[in-house]
């Protein structure tokens, strides 16, 4: 074998070898960012079930002062009626 042929067989055989572990590298890269991923997601659909449930309940306040503001003018009416039939 000359030495060209002999010295292109040894490159070619390094470079593959290098090119197999970082390939086995991206696996694992992969693989952790797949789990990353999986425990955003788990984080993210927390908050969203925290925010649905805190929309739910901030509705419920405005709908409660809304009745008592309703209760209040109900009441206010009232009074003014009885003011106008004891003048």
């Amino acid at each position: 074998m000359d030495t060209t042929q002999l010295l292109l067989t040894l490159v070619l055989t390094i470079t593959a070898v290098i090119f197999v572990i970082i390939g086995i590298q991206l696996i694992f890269l992969l693989k952790e960012l797949q789990k990353t991923l999986k425990s955003i997601n788990s984080i993210t659909q927390g908050f969203e079930s925290m925010g649905v449930g805190l929309e739910h309940g901030m509705a419920e306040m405005v709908g409660f002062f809304n009745g008592f503001k309703s209760l209040l003018k109900l009441f206010d009416f009232f009074g003014d009626k009885k003011n106008e039939k004891s003048k």
